[in-house]
C-alpha cells in the first residue's frame, strides 16, 4: 500500500515518462481566491466569456465541481518546438516588421494541447489507479471552471506573473497546464515565491494595454481574446493594434526576461505545422472553408471557425495596407467583399478603406 509521501514522487516519475515537465499537488481550499475572482467578474473583465460568470465561485471550489475531490494533481508541459532556435524571442518580435506575414501564437502552431494533455493526464490517472486501487478522478485542461493558474502556483509549478500567467524559474511561461481532481489525500507540494520584482516588461509590451494592473487582465482588450474568444465585430479602435497577429498574441511572454529559460517540449505534437509559421496573409486568406478545416484538423485554431479566421486576417490585411499599398492584398480582400458572412464583409470593407 502506498503512503502519500511515497506516492507523489512516484507520480512525478510516471508523469515524466508521459512527457510532462513537472507535477505538483494542491489542496482544495481556494477560498482566499474568491474575492479576487468576484472583483474581476464584477468589473466585466471576462468580456463575452459568459460561462465564467455562470460558473461563478465554482472555479474556486474544486470539491463542488467534482464532489469527493480532496487533492488536485497539477501538471505542466513545455511546448516550444524542438526546432525553435536560440534567440527565438527576438525572432518572433521581428515578425511584426513584416506586415504581410500572418502571426499565429506559438502554442497554436502544432497539435491542439487540449487533446494532448487530456489523453496523457488520463493515462497518468489510470497508472495511479493501478497502484492504489479504485480512484475517483476527473482530468481538466483549460476546459472547465478551474482556477488553473492558482492551483499551479499553490502546488509549486511557479508564481503568477504580472501578466497573470504562471512563471517558472527554470522554464519561463511557455508551457501548458492541466489538472487531475482526485478523491485521494496526497501530500501537497511546496509553493514558490514570486521573482518578478519591479519588472513590468510584460505590462509595457502589451499592444492594447490589456494588463490593467499587476496580475489583472481586461480580456476585452486582449488580442488573444479578440482573435479567439470574441465572436463578433472587433472594436474599430483596437483593430490597428492587432497589427498582423491573426490568432492569439505572445507579446507579454516574448518580453518576459524569464522566458530566456523556456524549455523545448519533448513531444513531437507541438512541432510547427506547415502553413502556420511564416505564411503570407494573402495565402492564408485564400483558404476556403474546406482547406481551413483540412489544415486545422487536430489544431486549436479550428475552434474559431472559418468566419473568424477570415475576420482576423482581414484586419491584419487592412493594417498592412495602412502601411503601404499592396495590390495582392487589395485583390485578395476584394475577392471576399461579397462574402456571405456579415462579419467578414464588415471587416473586409474596413480593411479596404484603411489605406
Amino acid at each position: 500500500m502506498w503512503c502519500s509521501s511515497q506516492l507523489v514522487p512516484q507520480i512525478q516519475l510516471w508523469a515524466r515518462e508521459l512527457g510532462f515537465s513537472q507535477i505538483g499537488v494542491a489542496g482544495v481550499d481556494l477560498s482566499s481566491s474568491e474575492a479576487g475572482l468576484l472583483r474581476w467578474l464584477e468589473s466585466g473583465f471576462h468580456g463575452e466569456m459568459h460561462y465564467m460568470q455562470a460558473h461563478g465561485l465554482k472555479r474556486a471550489r474544486p470539491a463542488e465541481l467534482v464532489p469527493g475531490t480532496v487533492s488536485v494533481i497539477t501538471a505542466r508541459m513545455d511546448y516550444l518546438p524542438q526546432s525553435v532556435p536560440e534567440g527565438w524571442q527576438a525572432i518572433e518580435f521581428e515578425r511584426l516588421s513584416r506586415p504581410q506575414e500572418g502571426i499565429v501564437s506559438m502554442y497554436a502552431r502544432g497539435r491542439d494541447y487540449h487533446k494532448v494533455l487530456r489523453a496523457r493526464l488520463q493515462k497518468l490517472s489510470e497508472r495511479i489507479a493501478e497502484a492504489v486501487g479504485p480512484l475517483g478522478h476527473r482530468v481538466f485542461t483549460d476546459s472547465a471552471p478551474v482556477l488553473e493558474c492558482e492551483l499551479a502556483s499553490r502546488s509549486g509549478q511557479g508564481w503568477r506573473g504580472k501578466h497573470t500567467l504562471v512563471l517558472n524559474r527554470e522554464a519561463g511561461s511557455m508551457f501548458f497546464l492541466g489538472e487531475i481532481y482526485v478523491d485521494l489525500a496526497l501530500e501537497p507540494t511546496e509553493p514558490t515565491t514570486s521573482h518578478c520584482g519591479s519588472c513590468t516588461a510584460c505590462m509595457t509590451a502589451c499592444p492594447t494595454q490589456a494588463i490593467v494592473g499587476e496580475r489583472t487582465v481586461d480580456a476585452r482588450r486582449c488580442i488573444s481574446y479578440l482573435t479567439i474568444e470574441h465572436a463578433g465585430s472587433i472594436p474599430e479602435e483596437l483593430r490597428p493594434l492587432l497589427a498582423n497577429r491573426i490568432y492569439g498574441c505572445d507579446d507579454c511572454q516574448l518580453a518576459c526576461p524569464w522566458n530566456k529559460f523556456a524549455q523545448r517540449g519533448v513531444l513531437p505534437d507541438f512541432d510547427v505545422r506547415p502553413g502556420l509559421e511564416g505564411n503570407t496573409l494573402a495565402r492564408l486568406f485564400a483558404w476556403d472553408e474546406a482547406e481551413f478545416l483540412r489544415r486545422t484538423e487536430g489544431s486549436p485554431i479550428r475552434r474559431i471557425g472559418h468566419e473568424r479566421w477570415l475576420r482576423n486576417i482581414a484586419v491584419a490585411m487592412g493594417n498592412a495596407l495602412a502601411k503601404a499599398e499592396d495590390a495582392e492584398l487589395r485583390a485578395a480582400l476584394q475577392s471576399r467583399a461579397d462574402h456571405p458572412s456579415e462579419i467578414v464583409r464588415e471587416h473586409v470593407a474596413w480593411a479596404l478603406g484603411a489605406c
